[in-house]
């Protein structure tokens, strides 16, 4: 190993055998708005399972081999001209999402509009658990939903990476949250706010749960679908995981086709949002500096805890990937460099 290239969790082609593990790879070199960092720990997230299989490959755009993971956690090394709000040494966290590299790696580069300084009772593992789960989360909440404190947002899989930071951000904002889980799983979720705890084992949520002002898709399956009848008329829908819309291809500015592609992907769930006067969005978290800042001070007033499963050593960053994709964890898987 020398100055010039670095350890990272690579994956070589897309498909059925994307040949994912560590490998030796140039170090990043710098342009002049971003900052190099050291590592010191990423966590991972569903999407990293995705790429590998071609399915946002449309979408996201990798030169391959490529570096997994946008989430980190670490120290500032080096500068680019250009950058005025981090020195070396300062200690940073962000989400590198959808910018053609990765973060499982000893070093990544960060623009700096990207990166935000690290909340000071943070670890770094708990750090790296935050960005793509936080920025998601206030993205959808905060900005598109614009959620207010009487109103109710229902997020499944309350204890997953995303519900659990989704769940507090909501109780934040003063909203009442309902939720689904497993039986081992119900004080987890109610000890984050959740107010209306559905065990998916004993019901089904659409039975249960009525007159709420938004739902956050973030379960695979028909339950976008379910969600319909619990929304009041003049609800949203903002799904994490699909089907794509045409407002989002208008957006990433992609062809003619893909816009009608991703329009027929979402055809039928538009169809059923509109006979309930219900809006259906999906949503693609972008890498966000200054919103970071203020999940971090979040974070440092203790509003919100990050939720942790499981910590790898990076030696271990493909296991990393394998165990989240059995959809157990509770909280964030993360891996840890250094």
């Amino acid at each position: 190993m020398n100055n010039q290239t670095m350890k990272a969790l690579t994956f070589k082609r897309y498909g059925k055998s994307p040949g994912i593990g560590l490998a030796e790879v140039p170090r990043p070199t710098l342009k002049g708005d971003e900052l190099l960092v050291q590592v010191h720990a990423a966590s991972v997230n569903p999407i990293d399972n995705m790429i590998p299989t071609g399915m946002f490959k449309p979408v996201l755009h990798f030169q391959l081999p490529a570096t997994l993971g946008s989430d980190l956690a670490g120290v500032v090394t080096e500068v680019g001209r250009n950058v005025t709000r981090f020195k070396p040494g300062d200690a940073v966290f962000a989400s590198i999402f959808d910018l053609g590299t990765g973060a499982i790696a000893e070093f990544a580069v960060v623009p700096e509009r990207a990166a935000a300084l690290k909340p000071a009772n943070l670890d770094f593992v708990q750090a790296a658990a935050i960005p793509m789960v936080g920025l998601t989360s206030w993205q959808a909440l905060k900005e598109r939903a614009s959620l207010q404190a009487s109103q109710k947002v229902f997020i499944p899989a309350g204890a997953g990476g995303i519900g659990t930071f989704a769940i507090q951000l909501a109780k934040h904002l003063g909203a009442t949250v309902g939720t689904t889980t497993s039986t081992g799983n119900v004080e987890l979720v109610r000890s984050l706010g959740a107010d209306e705890v559905v065990d998916y084992k004993q019901q089904a949520f659409e039975n249960v749960l009525r007159d709420y002002d938004a739902v956050l898709g973030t379960v695979r399956g028909d339950a976008i679908e379910k969600s319909i009848a619990i929304l009041k008329p003049g609800s949203r829908i903002i799904s994490l995981i699909g089907p794509l819309d045409a407002a989002f291809a208008r957006a990433k500015r992609l062809n003619f086709v893909l816009r009608f592609v991703f329009g027929l992907m979402s055809r039928k769930i538009m169809r059923l949002a509109k006979q309930r006067d219900v809006s259906y969005s999906f949503l693609f978290m972008h890498p966000d500096g200054a919103q970071l800042t203020e999940i971090g001070k979040l974070l440092e007033t203790q509003r919100i805890k990050p939720v942790i499963d499981k910590v790898f050593p990076f030696e271990q960053a493909k296991e990393a990937l394998e165990y989240l994709a059995q959809g157990r964890s509770k909280g964030k898987v993360v891996v840890k460099m250094l």
